[in-house]
């Protein structure tokens, strides 16, 4: 037998308007509101609505067989709350069909694990109540951001309470086994490992509209077939990818639409074939070997590591210098600034600045609403020195004022001195 497991990934970050040397100490937003209330109508247009609807259409006619999970984030629900609420009541239509599981991760689709503990443990417990506001579930599974995966990690959620955690299947973590079975890492006790068969999920989520494709045309027999062929070598094919894919990345004239309709009915024409939610398979299925990931995985790039967010000095120094301002943004007590810097800590902002060329660059610059990665940093870096400046005025004289300009005056020197390297 063989059960797949379909999980789309649902998330818009609060993208940054144009701030300049000359806006710092002013009071000038730093989200630019105009352009995520088009790019949230754009994608909900082109995909969120109409492939809703889609999944909606193929659970009933199914009558319960096909299943399918999300992992949605706090901050396009809020965007969505603001701007589109009727995709917003679509989720929750698909909720209520018991055919839908809604993933744990962090709030706001963040970096902290690796920066900052506590602020990790917030952003997933946040979520995690509006998981249950919204969709009336509460998440027994969790995907890290960008699928970001390791030992530690493993351990860490599993101690949460967390029964499964997804992550990529990378050829170099399973040394030639099958991504097709539940694996448990070297440090966990009880955790299971839901690993992703990028093949199969690229051949959707990427390579769908690519003529040049060897396989293009791709037909929903057709990747059945592949699925298939898994039959005896494997109990799970977990197709995971952007909710996006549907209508934003593969335009509809692609013929995505039609593919996703047919295809649950094509992989059931097999009777050894089924749909489950992430926590239905880490329940049937137990685990058939351990796998050790000491250095990080992600989905991102050929690397398949962090690269794509901390791979050159401008986005260490961005980062560093955004987790620096952590316990004074906190002290301050000033909600509005604490979630201001909460939507910085958004892992796109770093993706952006990425420094990749050929293929991997060309994925970077089509998500990035900037001319050039170091424009990505400039602009950062002058929210940085900003939100600093309000900070230490919002403090007054309740901090060691030596301290909070130290990191103040590195934070405004940093722009400069690493472009001068870049």
């Amino acid at each position: 037998m063989v059960s797949v497991c379909f999980y789309f990934h649902v998330h818009q970050p609060h993208r940054l308007q144009n701030f300049t040397l000359f806006d710092i100490g002013s009071n000038k937003s730093y989200v630019d509101e105009k352009k995520n209330k088009e790019i949230i109508r754009k994608v909900s247009k082109k995909c969120y609505l109409p492939t809703n609807n889609l999944l909606l259409k193929l659970i009933n006619k199914h009558n319960g067989k096909f299943k399918v999970s999300f992992s949605i984030t706090g901050t396009v629900v809020e965007q969505l709350e603001k701007y589109e609420p009727s995709v917003l009541e679509s989720f929750k239509k698909l909720a209520n069909t018991g055919c839908v599981e809604f993933i744990g991760e962090t709030y706001n689709h963040s970096l902290a694990y690796l920066y900052s503990k506590d602020e990790f443990d917030f952003q997933v417990n946040k979520h995690k109540e509006m998981i249950k506001k919204h969709f009336n579930q509460e998440p027994k599974v969790f995907r890290n951001t960008e699928l970001i995966f390791n030992n530690e990690l493993s351990k860490y959620v599993e101690n949460m309470g967390y029964k499964a955690i997804l992550a990529e299947g990378a050829d170099h973590i399973l040394n030639g086994r099958t991504p097709n079975q539940i694996y448990r890492t070297v440090f966990a006790d009880k955790i299971k490992v839901l690993l992703k068969n990028y093949k199969l999920s690229d051949d959707i989520a990427f390579r769908f509209s690519n003529k040049g494709w060897v396989e293009h045309p791709l037909t929903a027999e057709k990747h059945a077939s592949w699925i298939d062929r898994i039959n005896g070598g494997g109990e799970v094919v977990n197709l995971f990818m952007d909710y996006e894919t549907f209508g934003e990345h593969q335009w509809e004239d692609t013929g995505i639409f039609n593919f996703l309709e047919q295809l649950p009915a094509e992989i059931l024409k097999n009777p050894d074939n089924n749909f489950m939610t992430p926590s239905e398979v880490a329940d049937a299925y137990e685990e058939r070997g351990k796998i050790d990931v000491h250095n990080y995985v992600s989905w991102a790039d050929i690397e398949r590591d962090i690269s794509a967010w901390l791979g050159n000095n401008i986005q260490h120094s961005a980062i560093k210098e955004l987790y620096a301002l952590e316990p004074y943004v906190k002290a301050t007590g000033d909600e509005n600034l604490i979630e201001t810097w909460r939507n910085l800590t958004t892992s796109d902002h770093f993706y952006y600045m990425c420094t990749k060329y050929f293929q991997d660059g060309d994925v970077h610059k089509y998500f990035s609403p900037y001319e050039s990665p170091y424009d990505a940093f400039i602009i950062f870096m002058n929210i940085l020195n900003d939100l600093s400046l309000k900070i230490k005025n919002k403090l007054g004289t309740n901090t060691d004022k030596k301290e909070i300009s130290e990191i103040l005056q590195g934070v405004s020197d940093k722009p400069s001195m690493l472009l001068k390297h870049a």
